[in-house]
């Protein structure tokens, strides 16, 4: 797993980088066949991803969200995959905010194992495995281990929200917690600072997509939290509608 982690993290600076190229040169945005959007740094990501994986795992399937339309009879046979999203965060990285990442996992039984979510903006690289526990190495320094940070008793939580994608029951949801600090931030880099222990909740009511979650789901739970659905109930994947349902992350 050690190994792995290395060469998924080399790739994902390599990802990182090919869209740190296209964000200097500028783009343009077009809309997929689902209205969502999409750049020439999502294709670059995706094609630098694509093809590093498969020279170093050739036996292992790759389902990203730029990539080929996999049927659900054959995926569904899959006890071992990548899940890939290229650009986690277009519409942060359309606003050049700089909270964009590239987000790799490795599934097994339909379960996040590993994670790597790498924000190029902030050159931070955070990896996360059962096996190792998770890390966050900074401008390219020696990986350091994180851990959630669980609220005491009675704390006011600090919690973290999608910035470009509020839901209105969040607002509801919150008056019924103690909360100290709401904090916006794009992407999957809300999983991390939960897992770093900077916040204490990630509640998310509207959908996302499977690539949006494996990777800082595996992160989280390295770190010590934990990720379920809003029934309490383990958060699947590998569905045959990609699309997630809500969940709750927890320090």
């Amino acid at each position: 797993m050690k190994e792995m982690i290395e060469n998924l993290s080399s790739i994902a600076r390599e990802a990182g980088a090919a869209i740190m190229d296209v964000r200097s040169k500028g783009f343009d945005v077009k809309d997929k066949d689902d209205k969502s959007p999409v750049t020439a740094a999502d294709i670059a990501s995706n094609e630098v991803i694509s093809k590093r994986l498969a020279e170093l795992y050739p036996g292992i399937p790759v389902l990203s969200e730029e990539g080929t339309k996999i049927p659900f009879e054959e995926r569904r046979q899959w006890d071992e995959f990548f899940l890939v999203d290229p650009l986690d965060g277009t519409k942060e990285f359309i606003k050049d905010n700089g909270e964009f990442c590239v987000c790799i996992a490795l599934m097994r039984n339909n379960r996040p194992v590993l994670g790597i979510v790498y924000a190029p903006t902030q050159d931070a690289l955070y990896t996360g495995s059962i096996e190792t526990g998770a890390k966050i190495s900074r401008n390219g320094d020696t990986p350091v281990s994180i851990a959630t940070n669980p609220p005491a008793e009675s704390e006011g939580l600090n919690v973290v929200g999608s910035r470009s994608h509020p839901a209105p029951s969040l607002a509801d949801y919150l008056k019924t917690i103690n909360v100290n600090k709401m904090t916006p931030a794009g992407s999957a880099i809300k999983f991390c600072l939960v897992a770093e222990g900077k916040a204490h909740l990630y509640p998310r009511f509207n959908p996302t997509m499977e690539w949006d979650t494996a990777a800082g789901q595996a992160i989280v739970e390295a770190a010590g939290g934990t990720m379920l659905g809003l029934d309490g109930k383990e958060f699947p994947y590998n569905k045959e509608n990609l699309r997630n349902a809500g969940f709750i992350v927890k320090a």
